[in-house]
């Protein structure tokens, strides 16, 4: 798409539970409101945002940010072993609630997302916004969102390690091209999600197998039709019949839904500047007071 004075250059998307996580476990010391509660990951996100509002390069215009509140979600319901909020820090998992709020003091938009998860909320805003503005940014490195990269108009961003994931370069780190990440992760695994995969199938076998036939349906069920040399085929061959029914089951939960109703049209995520009277009252309840005056653009 060519460039546009009537079309926003970018549409930034941000998986705020990942923030959250970042900043909580970040070496920055501990913070505590004025009531006493533990508010580090919240006001850490925050100073993120305001440091990426104010990035020249990343020109920011129109913005969403997505959260997991709570953390479970219908996948829950379909596996039992999959991703909880079993074991974290009840200090982190308290701060989701005011997390969003400390994103709409910004006046920023942010999704809260119960059934679904946040990275279903960024994977449709991603497709559904892509075609009106010249580019979608989504900021995280997480794999699952590789496979809605879209050549260079949909990438994502790891913002601390200062890289950008196009099409080409989703294929040069796992192999696949983004339509088979899904399918990738049911075999592989995904520890992150608690995703046990196919045992004994490591990265670099899925990936030739994936690279050449594109699905895992599309991967002959013979070793001996295979046009693609795979160390122990037979072997391999063998795992993926045996455990054809657990990975339709692990490939629905690595896919990410990219029809979620997102209750917004793409003006409405439009960043026009900070609420000064909203965000101070916020920064005073956090006890944040060095970041008062921090924005540079005021609504």
């Amino acid at each position: 798409m060519a460039a546009s004075d009537d079309i926003p250059r970018h549409l930034h998307l941000v998986d705020g539970t990942y923030e959250l996580f970042r900043a909580h476990y970040s070496k920055r010391p501990l913070r505590t409101a004025p009531d006493g509660r533990d508010v580090k990951a919240t006001v850490g996100m925050v100073q993120s945002l305001l440091v990426l509002l104010d990035d020249e390069m990343e020109d920011v215009s129109h913005l969403g940010i997505a959260f997991d509140r709570p953390i479970e979600s219908w996948r829950n319901d379909r596996f039992a072993g999959y991703k909880s909020s079993e074991g974290m820090d009840p200090a982190l998992l308290a701060q989701l609630e005011g997390a969003e709020e400390a994103v709409r003091a910004l006046g920023l938009h942010a999704w809260s997302c119960d059934r679904d998860e946040a990275d279903d909320a960024l994977a449709s805003a991603a497709v559904r916004f892509a075609g009106q503005v010249i580019q979608v940014r989504i900021l995280t490195p997480d794999k699952d969102l590789a496979q809605v990269v879209d050549r260079d108009r949909i990438v994502q961003v790891d913002r601390a390690r200062q890289t950008v994931r196009d099409e080409a370069a989703v294929r040069e780190r796992f192999g696949v091209p983004p339509a088979a990440i899904a399918d990738l992760l049911a075999v592989v695994g995904d520890d992150a999600d608690g995703i046990p995969g196919v045992p004994g199938i490591g990265a670099k076998s899925a990936a030739a197998l994936l690279g050449r036939y594109g699905t895992l349906d599309a991967v002959p069920a013979a070793a001996d039709d295979w046009d693609v040399p795979v160390r122990g085929a037979a072997r391999l061959a063998a795992a993926l019949e045996e455990h054809r029914e657990r990975l339709s089951l692990y490939r629905e939960l690595t896919r990410l839904a990219t029809d979620v109703e997102l209750g917004v049209a793409l003006g409405d995520l439009a960043v026009v500047g900070v609420p000064r009277e909203r965000f101070q009252s916020w920064c005073d309840e956090v006890g944040a007071d060095r970041l008062r005056d921090r924005p540079r653009r005021w609504a």
